[in-house]
């Protein structure tokens, strides 16, 4: 039985920490495996010619993962982080191996709503674990950590199976990366990973914000909609992953019509997350110290200038600063609105609030994928790229408008 003292912090819980970092790690791999070649196998494998079909399996996985992510924190605050963790690692084995020899593009939906399921237990869990260890003071580094991990090699994992596309083919080679990602993520999970509830109820004792007990509608109601900085927080999650999933389902096909080849889209595809993931470690940890607000606001807008930039080239050079534009906008907001939520939430109420926010934001994914698709075959690839600066752009004034600062001064 493990008896030693708890004591929040990262230091103080480096060696969880950091295991929880490598989970995570693979966590993102297992998305990026997907993410540079799956429309190619839409137009290859399956002749699929609009682009709201091919973008049918962000739609499925957005949903899946939004749902999975509001039942993963109301889970994990009742049965524990760790049995959620396993859990989406169990979803996940089948992953690979459908994407590898599936007969009709219905298997790949299947095999995406597995793959939403399976992230959504476990990034989620990944993400209230470490804010469990590390308490108040450093969350903006905490998240900015877990995201670097997860997006970095989410990129990794979008080149390595294009690159492998080019010389082996788009099936099966691939997504033998997949099964290593699986056995290795499920491992240390189930060996290693230490459950952090005594941590939470640890925090709930030393806080000194008054609180009472809220129901699950109540904590939806502020997170979704009654509670300014949370509210304004779960509309800026949502609008990010909207231009994500945009990014996702169209810039192989923008980058595709403008001449690229596979190896030049899979570096494309791996720039913007790339950027993303290496630069949270910097802009988590300057959250900590400015503030949450304007990192949110400025990161909102600077997605939606790399969007305008990437709608209005046809260059290599030019696709990737509007990819290095974006994954810095994007490495300002993802982990400055996590640290946000766990500056106002409550310990006994937090995972299930970081459920709510992580059910509007992958929402996004879907509702991107949609609004891409249809705006796409109806007018074109760059007026659909187009609009989602637009709706990017609007997102950051909301947050300027309505979101107060939420870290308080030290």
């Amino acid at each position: 039985m493990d008896t030693s003292p708890v004591r929040l912090g990262l230091r103080e819980n480096l060696g969880q920490f950091s295991l929880l970092v490598v989970v995570n790690a693979f966590v993102g791999a297992m998305a990026g495996m997907e993410r540079s070649i799956l429309p190619a196998i839409a137009e290859q494998d399956f002749h699929l010619a609009a682009k709201a079909a091919i973008l049918s399996f962000i739609v499925v996985f957005g949903i899946t993962k939004a749902f999975t992510n509001y039942l993963a924190g109301r889970l994990s605050d009742r049965f524990g982080r760790k049995h959620v963790l396993v859990a989406g690692w169990l979803i996940a084995i089948p992953v690979p191996f459908m994407l590898m020899w599936a007969p009709r593009w219905d298997w790949i939906i299947a095999a995406n709503v597995l793959l939403g399921i399976s992230q959504g237990l476990t990034w989620s869990t990944t993400v209230i674990m470490k804010i469990d260890l590390v308490g108040p003071k450093q969350r903006g580094l905490a998240m900015g950590l877990n995201e670097f991990a997860g997006y970095v090699a989410l990129a990794g994992s979008a080149l390595a199976t294009s690159w492998l596309a080019a010389r082996f083919g788009l099936r099966p080679e691939p997504f033998y990366l997949g099964i290593a990602y699986v056995t290795l993520g499920l491992a240390l999970s189930v060996l290693a990973v230490r459950e952090t509830g005594k941590w939470v109820a640890h925090e709930a004792q030393v806080s000194a914000v008054q609180h009472s007990q809220l129901s699950q509608a109540e904590i939806f109601r502020r997170t979704s909609l009654t509670d300014r900085n949370l509210s304004s927080v779960s509309q800026a999650g949502l609008v990010s992953n909207l231009n994500d999933g945009a990014a996702w389902g169209l810039s192989p096909l923008v980058f595709a019509a403008a001449g690229m080849g596979l190896e030049q889209i899979g570096m494309l595809a791996a720039l913007y997350p790339a950027v993303w993931g290496c630069a949270q470690i910097f802009t988590g940890s300057l959250s900590d110290r400015v503030g949450r607000k304007n990192l949110i606001v400025w990161g909102m807008w600077l997605q939606a200038l790399g969007i305008v930039v990437v709608a209005a080239t046809v260059t290599f050079a030019g696709f990737a600063g509007g990819a290095v534009l974006l994954g810095f906008g994007t490495a300002m907001v993802y982990p400055t609105l996590l640290a946000a939520i766990g500056d106002v939430a409550h310990p006994s109420w937090r995972g299930s609030a970081v459920g709510v926010y992580r059910l509007w934001r992958d929402l996004g994914y879907a509702f991107g994928a949609l609004l891409a698709g249809f705006l796409a075959d109806a007018f074109g690839l760059p007026a659909a790229v187009s609009a989602v600066a637009v709706v990017t752009f609007a997102s950051g004034c909301v947050v300027l408008a309505r979101m107060r600062e939420t870290l308080s001064p030290v």
